[in-house]
């Protein structure tokens, strides 16, 4: 089976960051990171244990529980995907990921020069494999002389912004583990569900708490994206205690640790204070009523999108208006990053840069950049009763609209006639 590899179009080391959410830093955040801006000792390895007691009552409170000799805390989630992946996969191990998944997760991988083999997801949502995409895939890799061992997915999900169905959770998981597959879970926007009464979200740890890893980067919904933290979970029972002695290994190799300051606002963050979670749900609504409208934009204009249920983004499929966009010289993904990021003035990473085909004309749009040019502006779009009434979110979503339905309106002109 042939193993997923770079398209080998674009900027070599380009990797779209995570969608930040385009707002000023929490003043109580910063007051903790300025606080601790004078200490001069580093960080253990890992985590110091207040950060980690704080990481236990953050899962607990999820439903979580956890000590803190199973958590251990890195400079970002990369740095500790990476850790895990090199403990897990060993010398010898494949890696599985979602088609598409997150950017950042398939490179880790190759660079431990491990395989990395991007298994289909189900039409209704990303981030979790298809039952029988997956069980057809490990059977594959297997008859071709691979031991897949990894398994990486997300139940809220970056590039597609859809939550996993529990049920669809449910039956990969334990296919997963059937397989004996090992599990992480990154539940890096759990925290940023659009309306968690109609998405449920299920974590993979609650069903196999023996088998799955969870890590959580707290740019997604507690930090600025440029103070790099991020906390991992371990399973319970002795294939925890060594596969979390195996990471701080890894981690102490890389020198892998968060800074003091940083340490210091991530500890406050995971306590979730009263700032803390005011500022996430506000943040939460701001993006959910932004995407929900850039989302009824770009499906007028005949492109395809799951409607977005979590994060600060969406995943659109340009598909429908490829003749138009040929017309612009756009015939991949690639080409269609280019195009549009020019025409928005905004990035839009392509699909190939979460391991979709080249050929497959889609992007990742993120909201952040919908909401004004300045940070005074931005602050506006959160403290407003009503942000698409705002000039400047009218303003970018305007824009939208325009090279959307510029695209819409030349597919019509080349329609034959009926």
């Amino acid at each position: 089976m042939r193993r997923t590899d770079p398209g080998g179009q674009g900027p070599v080391r380009y990797g779209p960051p995570p969608p930040g959410d385009g707002l000023p830093v929490l003043p109580e955040l910063a007051a903790h990171l300025a606080a601790a801006a004078g200490r001069a000792e580093a960080q253990p390895v890992g985590g110091a244990p207040a950060l980690l007691e704080a990481a236990c009552g953050y899962w607990t409170r999820r439903g979580l529980p956890c000590v803190p000799d199973r958590v251990a805390a890195g400079p970002g989630a990369p740095a500790l995907l990476l850790a895990l992946t090199a403990a897990l996969s060993g010398e010898g191990g494949d890696v599985l990921v979602p088609r598409p998944c997150a950017a950042w997760w398939a490179p880790y991988a190759r660079l431990l020069g491990r395989p990395v083999y991007h298994v289909p997801t189900p039409a209704e949502s990303g981030g979790v494999p298809d039952l029988y995409a997956l069980l057809e895939t490990v059977r594959r890799v297997r008859d071709e002389g691979g031991d897949p061992r990894l398994l990486v997915l997300s139940v809220a999900d970056d590039p597609t912004a859809t939550v996993a169905p529990p049920e669809l959770v449910h039956e990969t998981v334990e296919a997963a583990a059937a397989e004996g597959l090992h599990l992480v879970s990154d539940e890096t926007w759990r925290d940023t569900l659009h309306d968690p009464h109609q998405s449920v979200l299920l974590s993979p740890a609650e069903m196999l708490p023996d088998r799955v890893t969870v890590v959580s980067d707290l740019a997604g919904a507690l930090l600025p994206a440029g103070w790099p933290a991020a906390v991992a979970r371990f399973p319970a029972g002795p294939e925890g205690e060594r596969l979390h002695a195996r990471v701080l290994d890894v981690l102490t190799a890389l020198d892998a640790r968060i800074a003091a300051p940083v340490a210091a606002a991530a500890g406050y963050a995971l306590d979730e204070p009263g700032p803390v979670t005011e500022r996430r749900e506000a943040a939460v609504r701001l993006h959910a009523r932004v995407a929900a409208a850039a989302h009824r934009v770009v499906v007028a204009a005949g492109a395809l999108a799951r409607p977005p249920q979590a994060g600060r983004h969406l995943y659109v499929d340009l598909g429908p208006l490829r003749e138009a966009l040929a017309g612009q010289g756009v015939a991949d993904a690639q080409e269609l990053e280019e195009f549009l990021s020019a025409r928005l003035g905004m990035p839009a990473p392509g699909g190939h840069r979460f391991g979709d085909d080249l050929q497959a004309l889609r992007v990742r749009l993120a909201t952040g950049h919908l909401l004004g040019g300045t940070d005074e502006e931005r602050a506006e779009c959160l403290g407003s009763p009503a942000p698409l009434e705002l000039p400047q979110v009218q303003r970018a979503l305007n824009s939208l609209g325009s090279a959307f339905g510029d695209l819409r309106d030349d597919a019509r002109r080349r329609e034959p006639p009926r």
